[in-house]
C-alpha cells in the first residue's frame, strides 16, 4: 500500500505544529480550572509575647496570622503599609500626585469598561475562518494596526530637534 506524498506532509506539518510556543500572547481563556492566585499562603501560627495584650476576639475579624496582600506589596517595595488612608487606598503621600492626575475626573469602572471594549474588539477581528497550518501570533495580527512603529516614532522626534536617546539597529544585529 502506497501512501501519497501529500498526506505524509500534511501529517509532518500537523505533528510539528504541535511543537510551537505560544507564550503570553494567546488570546483564548485557559479553561475553568484553578486559579493558582486565588491561594495565599498563611503566615506560621506563633505564640504571643503576652496573652493578656492580645485583643479581644471579633466574629468574622481578621486573625495576626491572615495575609494582607496588599500591605505585604507596599511593605515589599519599600513603602509604609499603615499609611494607607482606609477609604480610599491611597497612600499619605500620593494624595497631592492623585489629586493632580485626576484633576479633569476620573471615569468609574474604566478597567471594566477597556476590558469589555476589548472583548468585543477581538470577538468583531477574530480570524476563524483562516486555517493555519503553521502556528501564528493571533495577538499580532489583532493588534497590527494599532502598534507603532519605535524606529518611525524616534526618528519623527530627532526631526523635530527632541534630544532621543539612541537605539538598536533597526535589522536586529
Amino acid at each position: 500500500m502506497k501512501i501519497p506524498f501529500a498526506v505524509i506532509i500534511l501529517a509532518g506539518a500537523l505533528a510539528v505544529s504541535g511543537c510551537a510556543q505560544k507564550g503570553l500572547r494567546v488570546l483564548q481563556k485557559p479553561g475553568t480550572g484553578p486559579d493558582e492566585f486565588l491561594i495565599l499562603p498563611t503566615k506560621p501560627l506563633s505564640a504571643p509575647e503576652s496573652y493578656s495584650s492580645l485583643p479581644a476576639p471579633t466574629p468574622g475579624g481578621s486573625n495576626l496570622t491572615d495575609v494582607n496582600p496588599q500591605a505585604e506589596a507596599v511593605a515589599a517595595l519599600g513603602g509604609k503599609p499603615g499609611a494607607l488612608v482606609p477609604v480610599s487606598g491611597v497612600p499619605s503621600g500620593d494624595a497631592a500626585l492623585v489629586t493632580a492626575s485626576s484633576r479633569y475626573g476620573v471615569q468609574a469602572g474604566v478597567r471594566e469598561t477597556l476590558a469589555q471594549e476589548d472583548a468585543k474588539f477581538r470577538h468583531r477581528n477574530r480570524h476563524l475562518g483562516r486555517i493555519k497550518i503553521v502556528p501564528v501570533d493571533r495577538y499580532e495580527q489583532l493588534y497590527r494596526k494599532q502598534s507603532i512603529d519605535p524606529f518611525a516614532v524616534s526618528d519623527q522626534f530627532r526631526r523635530a530637534g527632541a534630544a532621543t536617546p539612541s537605539s538598536p539597529p533597526e535589522d536586529g544585529s
